[in-house]
């Protein structure tokens, strides 16, 4: 009689999961203090500038349309 393999039930999916993530985590290299103060500033400028550009060109864009509409008007 030939042995078939038992299907992994749903805890042990959970468990091995769980053992493979902690496993991932510890090769992750954090950033220290300063390193995530550096990081936090350059996403808070760059977000500000992203924000000024897409307000910009949508003035401008919305200007332009008004224009048109004038123009057409």
């Amino acid at each position: 009689m030939v042995a078939v393999p038992s299907k992994p039930t749903f805890w042990n999916k959970v468990t091995k999961f769980i053992r493979e993530v902690r496993s991932e985590m510890r090769k992750v290299s954090w950033p220290n203090r300063q390193e995530l103060v550096t990081y936090t500033i350059v996403v808070i400028v760059t977000v500000i500038i992203v924000a000024i550009f897409t307000g910009l060109v949508d003035v401008i864009v919305s200007g332009l349309l008004r224009l048109l509409g004038r123009l057409g008007g």
